[in-house]
């Protein structure tokens, strides 16, 4: 390339343009997936070995290292969609593994990392699970509106160029944080996939950017407390509201009460609805005359299935001069012939007294 080119518009040169030094020789510079033009420092230019280790950081997909403010504006919060990994340890194999599919699965959203063990995240950690050592946590970012871009701040660009370029206003970004204890590829990946499906819809705006701040015992207690305050504020916002004084005058009674949990609450709330679809099904309460006929003709059908079974019938035949169901049903299981003690004890009395032996 030309970089000695002027351009029509401007009369500025493509080195004056894009900021390339041609002092610097071989002049390289990389452009499109890497953003705007970035030429190469002479550090990386002096073996063929150690350009393409550049390259290849460079153009292949790998997640940011966030180490400060602000890198996570820059890296992370200033683009469409980007997922943060706040390490709570050194990262295990899976982990990376996961990573690396979720970098080749989304090439339009930008992964990032950071060390939560020695970073701690403000004006984001109430919203995450609570920091635990070797506990890996998730969080995904989509942009709202804004930027970083602030009108006349470059200063390649002439002022007629500065005038064209309009402020983007402040950065506003929503988050959807992991909930799961473990990560894997399918939970990120199912987070990322519902974000995308909804548009950001299911992602909660917050007020005010993270910043990254040193990880200290003084700051952990007051995340804590600002924790605490959160959660307080997100459980009485989620406690469900009294009825409408409409409604509590249509109700009546018992039926006035809100579910507030209780056992109270929860036994009215289940009168109210049962009072409700009986209302909508037209019940009517029966009657003593009624419930007693429908017990008199319960027992009715029971006589008529009783009779059914023909109860008591083998005895009578047994009785009658037919061979005893008892007897035709016993099975020798010891292997010992079966004795009837009635029948010797009638029968067989003459012959035991004779072979009495007497032993006195």
């Amino acid at each position: 390339m030309d970089c000695n080119y002027e351009l029509p518009e401007s009369g500025k040169t493509v080195a004056e343009r894009f900021g390339i030094d041609l002092k610097k020789r071989p002049s390289i510079f990389l452009s499109g997936k890497v953003g705007p033009p970035k030429q190469v420092p002479l550090k990386h230019l002096k073996t063929g070995h150690m350009l393409t280790k550049l390259l290849k950081g460079m153009l292949e997909p790998h997640a940011q290292k966030i180490e400060n403010t602000k890198d996570l504006k820059a890296k992370c919060l200033n683009r469409d969609m980007c997922g943060l990994l706040l390490k709570g340890g050194k990262p295990e194999p899976y982990v990376k593994d996961a990573v690396s599919n979720l970098l080749n699965k989304y090439p339009d959203v930008t992964f990032a990392s950071v060390d939560s063990t020695l970073m701690l995240l403000s004006n984001l950690e109430e919203y995450l699970p609570e920091y635990k050592a070797g506990k890996h946590r998730f969080v995904l970012f989509k942009k709202v509106s804004g930027g970083l871009d602030i009108a006349g701040k470059d200063e390649n660009e002439t002022e007629g160029e500065a005038d064209k370029k309009k402020d983007t206003g402040r950065l506003v970004t929503s988050i959807q944080p992991l909930q799961y204890d473990s990560l894997s590829f399918g939970s990120i990946n199912t987070l990322i996939q519902n974000a995308i499906n909804t548009k950001g819809k299911s992602m909660r705006k917050i007020p005010a950017l993270p910043t990254i701040k040193t990880r200290t015992k003084k700051l952990e207690a007051a995340e804590k407390k600002k924790r605490d305050r959160f959660v307080d504020r997100e459980r009485k916002a989620n406690e469900p509201k009294p009825d409408e004084q409409q409604q509590q005058a249509g109700m009546g009674g018992r039926f006035s009460q809100s579910n507030d949990g209780t056992k109270e609450g929860r036994k009215a709330e289940r009168d109210r609805r049962r009072e409700e679809h009986r209302k909508e099904q037209g019940y009517k309460p029966k009657t003593p005359e009624e419930i007693a006929e429908i017990e008199r003709r319960r027992r009715e059908r029971m006589a008529e299935e009783e009779a059914k079974w023909n109860v008591g019938y083998e005895e009578e035949e047994g009785e009658e001069g037919g061979d005893s169901p008892v007897e035709e049903d016993y099975e020798d299981l010891d292997g010992d012939e079966y004795v009837d003690l009635d029948e010797e004890s009638a029968g067989g009395s003459g012959d035991d007294e004779e072979e009495v032996i007497d032993l006195d």
